[in-house]
């Protein structure tokens, strides 16, 4: 057996794109699934949609034929596409995934284009300081050993860090890459460890600030979707939730929906939800007063967009010279701990 194939994010909006308009033309399913194996632009993925193809012929449904292809395919594409097909509204929610996952495509973009210059200052600092103190401390030290003068503080500092650093580096890294098999194990076998590892998640200063705005938008733009396909508030309530991609969110919305059915109000049951309890439910309550639902849940989604969007400038905008400062301060400290000893050395000849 190989390795999966991947499933890129740019071809998934291209089939979910072209899937949409082959089947808004009356196209039937499988013969629309058919049109794009076809496709040059695919690539291996063609080997996917043919598997695709055959569990839908099979009797498969859409969503689950897409989940079961590849695990590129996440679970909040899985939820639009199983909401899609159970309102009938197949063709204007490929479309919307497809929008959502350009408009993802492009801030990963972003995020990378911004991301190379401090990125390359790290890789070349942190090289440079390695060497640094690979050769040139140890040499202050071996320049000092035949006198009488003390090594500085910050030399010994540093000549103990590179020491350490020689003897316990890579088995630490081995340890790290061994513990982080480890975790993505038992996160992908143990339900209730995912729930727990993607709950913290929620609490990391910075992180989870961001984390909470992208499953508050998540969830409003697919429960939009779902009351605009005339799915009702308790499957909307379950598909939003998977759509969030939080396992933690996914388990309460599913626990809130059965308080749905037993008469508590949207509002009510999303306020219970913790990842969602800040605003939300208060757009959700106006939308149940004045019976504009699906458009209060727009101008929430609309809302969490734009924070979502500035948060990402202000994070990027803050690390590139967080991450050159960090570094500045490696290199200009390895590089006292190697003029400092040649400093003190040239003060003791003078004398």
């Amino acid at each position: 057996t190989g390795r999966p194939l991947r499933f890129p994010a740019d071809q998934r909006s291209m089939v979910y794109r072209e899937l949409s308009a082959l089947l808004g033309a009356g196209m039937p399913l499988v013969k629309a699934l058919d049109i794009l194996i076809q496709s040059p632009e695919l690539g291996d993925s063609t080997i996917l949609l043919a598997g695709i193809r055959d569990s839908v012929r099979e009797g498969a449904s859409l969503a689950a034929a897409f989940s079961k292809a590849s695990e590129s395919v996440t679970p909040f594409e899985t939820a639009i596409i199983e909401a899609a097909e159970r309102s009938a509204t197949v063709e204007p929610m490929l479309e919307r995934l497809a929008a959502f996952l350009d408009e993802q495509s492009k801030l990963r973009d972003k995020v990378q284009s911004a991301l190379i210059y401090p990125s390359s200052i790290l890789t070349v600092g942190g090289c440079g300081a390695v060497l640094m103190l690979g050769l040139l401390v140890p040499r202050a030290r071996e320049i000092l050993a035949g006198s009488n003068i003390p090594l500085p503080a910050l030399t010994r500092i540093m000549i103990a860090f590179g020491a350490v650093l020689m003897k316990w580096g890579l088995p630490l890294i081995v340890v790290l890459v061994v513990a982080a098999m480890a975790i993505r194990r038992k996160f992908r076998r143990d339900p209730t460890f995912r729930e727990q590892w993607n709950r913290r998640l929620f609490g990391i200063p910075v992180f989870g600030r961001g984390y909470t705005l992208l499953v508050n938008l998540r969830f409003a733009r697919t429960l939009e979707i779902m009351i605009h396909g005339g799915v009702s508030l308790i499957d909307g309530l379950v598909f939003a939730g998977r759509a969030t991609g939080s396992p933690w969110g996914a388990h309460l919305a599913e626990t809130e929906a059965e308080s749905v059915r037993h008469g508590s109000s949207l509002s009510d049951a999303v306020r219970r939800i913790p990842p969602l309890a800040l605003s939300l439910p208060g757009w959700i309550q106006i939308g149940e007063a004045s019976g504009g639902m699906e458009r209060l849940l727009n101008s929430a989604g609309q809302r969490y967009q734009d924070h979502w969007d500035r948060f990402i400038a202000r994070c990027l905008s803050l690390l590139e010279p967080i991450l050159i400062l960090v570094i500045g301060c490696f290199v200009l400290m390895v590089t006292l701990s190697v003029l400092l000893p040649v400093l003190s050395l040239s003060q003791a000849i003078g004398k």
